[in-house]
């Protein structure tokens, strides 16, 4: 087989740290140690200066001749230039990792499908973002296979565009948790990031669906509730501001915990593990989730977890986090309190944890992508019979 694979989400030779550059860059590289037999054409663009960790024998490195200037092409051009270079590729299956397909191309494709949050919440998302509601129906319609990164997700999309089970394939994200050597110690790390513990930790992306108003009004109630237990415990929020997050850092300064609450902005990978492994326990109230990969990596780490009752996070934790209503303030902070003040029910979630984490890797991503990929096959050919007898037919007449 001949796979492409649009790669234009991959910004670094080593690997984005978060979002769908993250998982295109994770499962291109385990589906390159997995399958020897098939050909990858791995679609790059300008922004990606270094290309030889993707080189292999069973590989071909390709770069959008006209990605430079995308900005200046409208929409519908640019889908129909991307369809033509894909066309002169000959590929028996075409993967897009995100939920769109150039919308002119014709030949068999899968896309994966991370979430759905838009269609469910648009409120969340900038205006711009909108564009996205006309090229994910279409390409969900388009698609031989459609990959569900959850139980959650390939619900979602049944329901919201009413496609058959059958149509969609599970395959889990996978979590990279191979450990770093420190340049430097995990205190000095800390010290250098302002993080004092003990601390209650957040990871992700500053923005409304990540509930992180309401996480604060919990903190607070904690705060006042252990102040005698505990009087110097912080909030760690990391991770890089997304958009409508203003009123995240005035509910902060409205309950005068400036000093209790650090954000840190965005860390790197060392400076994430080294946050998970220190940290009393590891928050994610979020409001909708497509997989919840902070969640998993917290827990392969050994650290506590308390997280959402709703979309994919109940699915991917089990019985390794504690659950609460994202919507309930007093919830979240009972749940945090439980958490702090019972050393057996800690060690108790840091074994299920490291446990449960263990279920998702990429590799096991990779071996059920393959699987998709070799689906898709067939039924390329199916379609290419039907259309030499289509042929047959109309020539004989």
């Amino acid at each position: 087989m001949r796979i492409g694979i649009d790669c234009r989400t991959i910004l670094h030779p080593e690997g984005e740290k978060a979002g769908i550059g993250h998982y295109t860059y994770y499962l291109v590289k385990s589906l390159l140690k997995l399958d020897k037999k098939n050909t990858y054409v791995l679609c790059f663009d300008y922004r990606i200066k270094d290309l030889s960790p993707f080189k292999s024998k069973h590989s071909e490195l390709k770069r959008l001749p006209f990605s430079r200037y995308k900005k200046f092409l409208p929409v519908l051009y640019s889908h129909l230039l991307v369809s033509s270079f894909l066309e002169r590729e000959k590929l028996d299956v075409f993967h897009s990792p995100f939920s769109t397909l150039p919308l002119t191309y014709k030949s068999p494709s899968v896309i994966t499908v991370h979430d759905l949050t838009i269609f469910k919440h648009p409120e969340w998302f900038p205006k711009q973002f909108l564009s996205i509601k006309v090229g994910v129906p279409k390409s969900i319609k388009k698609a031989c296979k459609i990959i569900a990164v959850s139980w959650a997700t390939k619900k979602d999309i049944m329901d919201i565009f009413n496609v058959p089970a059958e149509k969609i394939e599970l395959a889990y994200n996978g979590v990279d948790t191979s450990p770093i050597r420190h340049s430097k110690s995990q205190e000095s790390i800390l010290k250098k990031l302002k993080v004092k513990k003990p601390y209650i930790l957040y990871l992700g992306t500053l923005e409304p669906r990540k509930n992180l108003v309401r996480l604060i009004k919990a903190f607070k109630k904690v705060c006042t509730n252990l102040k005698s237990k505990m009087p110097s415990l912080n909030l760690v929020i990391a991770g890089k501001r997304g958009w409508k997050y203003d009123e995240i850092f005035e509910e902060v300064k409205d309950l005068r915990l400036k000093n209790r609450v650090n954000f840190t902005g965005y860390v790197s990978e060392e400076e994430k593990q080294v946050l998970y492994k220190n940290a009393k326990v590891f928050v994610f109230p979020s409001l909708y989730e497509g997989f919840g990969i902070p969640v998993v990596e917290a827990m392969s780490f050994g650290t506590p977890v308390v997280t959402s009752n709703i979309s994919s996070l109940p699915e991917v934790v089990e019985k390794a986090a504690v659950l609460v209503n994202p919507e309930k303030v007093d919830e979240i902070a009972r749940a945090l309190e439980s958490v702090i003040k019972d050393k057996k029910f800690q060690k108790c979630l840091r074994e299920e944890g490291i446990k449960q984490a263990r279920k998702f890797s990429w590799e096991k991503c990779a071996i059920q992508t393959l699987k998709v990929y070799k689906e898709v096959e067939k039924i390329g050919k199916k379609e290419k019979r039907k259309k030499k007898r289509k042929a047959k037919k109309s020539k004989k007449k």
